[in-house]
């Protein structure tokens, strides 16, 4: 009854929410709520099952998983990203101070993110961030090592470290444009070449104001994320409101797969395929319901299997609004299949107000997957993360 109430709330937030200000709108969107345009026509149809037919493994109970990296009484901490370094212990997590908004705050976890250590010192222009922060390791062509943090809206800003994340520039600008939850996503060419993935409502790409067509973008540097390239457009769709791309690359390397949020909440999630290393993507097609929802984060596990986290948006579902997992392979994607299980990681107290993730894999196979969370009743929410291995998993699925 909780969760049909909840999607009820969500279809009369569709039609609500297209007036409100921008302010309202932005909160909306973080909340996983319905935001439309005023030019586009309905449209309910779907090409895949809103539901799903796989079995839920619940772990947001087993508090033993659980570890809570950051919580403020009466304070709203959220939206977190994470890299782990290549001695498989370091990680360090990023999240804003306020609801997708405000001054980055930033922990580092030596111990593959069992223990963590106080907020750490960072430039003072961090405290002006417009937007959810994000994280990602990048290795220019002479093989040095630097960490790259982006803050969005307009203009989107780059942060560098070049000691692991001991020292950080100040925030500074990549071009005269701007976007949202940039960079969602991050991914290298076989010829070394990064390229982030960001999207944009019209609002902030040339700082307009004014809201129209979803569209992804991309941004391309061939110096180790120093510079970056004005952005191009990558896809969008005539009803549809694609956003927030995850990325992956084929067990081959050959192709990449794209995950998209669909912010409308008349479709499921989208996905979309290069065969060029991102040059050219195909059409956006409809994701079955069990992959259906927002901030799609992917990991390989070390069998070959994906690891999906995401914030569970579909239509027909008894974890809606909470932190979520999907387990399956790259071609039950490609081919339309609905995947192995689903796992509820945390049981969210407040709407879909979660699961903006970082997600990594240990040396031992287990995976650590970071997100912000109204873990209980009536509280502000707070940055925990979850702890699983495949094997635990397999042995407990139906």
């Amino acid at each position: 009854m909780i969760h049909s109430a909840i999607q009820i709330i969500a279809l009369i937030s569709l039609v609500c929410f297209c007036h409100l200000p921008s302010a309202a709108v932005e909160e909306a969107v973080a909340n996983g709520k319905a935001v439309t345009q005023n030019a586009v026509e309905p449209n309910s149809s779907h090409t895949q099952p809103k539901g799903y037919s796989l079995p839920v493994i619940d772990l947001s109970s087993q508090t033993e998983r659980q570890v809570i990296i950051d919580q403020e009484a009466g304070q709203y901490l959220g939206h977190p990203t994470t890299v782990l370094l290549e001695d498989k212990k370091t990680m360090i997590a990023v999240y804003p101070k306020g609801h997708g908004r405000g001054a980055i705050i930033m922990k580092r976890s030596l111990d593959g993110g069992l223990t963590w250590s106080e907020r750490l010192p960072v430039p003072e222009n961090w405290a002006t961030s417009l937007e959810t922060p994000t994280i990602h390791r990048v290795i220019d062509a002479k093989e040095n090592r630097r960490l790259v943090l982006f803050s969005g809206l307009h203009p989107i800003r780059l942060s560098v470290s070049e000691d692991d994340g001991l020292n950080w520039t100040p925030l500074k600008p990549i071009g005269d444009f701007g976007g949202i939850v940039a960079m969602s996503d991050l991914i290298q060419t076989s010829g070394g070449q990064y390229q982030a993935y960001f999207h944009d409502d019209g609002r902030f790409l040339h700082n307009e104001g004014k809201r129209g067509a979803f569209i992804v973008y991309k941004t391309r540097s061939d110096d180790g994320g120093l510079t970056w390239s004005a952005q191009e457009e990558v896809v969008s769709h005539p009803v549809a409101h694609l956003c927030e791309p995850g990325l992956v690359k084929s067990p081959d390397g050959s192709q990449w797969l794209m995950l998209l949020r669909e912010n409308s909440r008349q479709f499921n999630s989208f996905y979309c395929v290069s065969n060029d290393e991102g040059e050219t993507w195909s059409a956006p097609k409809q994701l079955p319901g069990a992959l259906t929802g927002d901030r799609h984060v992917i990991r390989y596990a070390p069998d070959g299997r994906l690891v999906i986290t995401f914030r569970d948006m579909a239509h027909t579902t008894s974890t809606h609004g909470d932190f979520v997992a999907w387990v399956g392979t790259y071609d039950d994607i490609i081919n339309d299949r609905e995947g192995q299980y689903r796992v509820r990681l945390l049981d969210n107290k407040d709407g879909a107000d979660t699961g903006y993730a970082g997600l990594e894999l240990l040396s031992d196979g287990a995976f650590v997957s970071t997100t912000y969370c109204h873990l209980y009743e009536g509280k502000e929410p707070l940055v925990v993360s979850v702890r699983f291995q495949l094997s635990e998993l397999d042995a407990i699925a139906p």
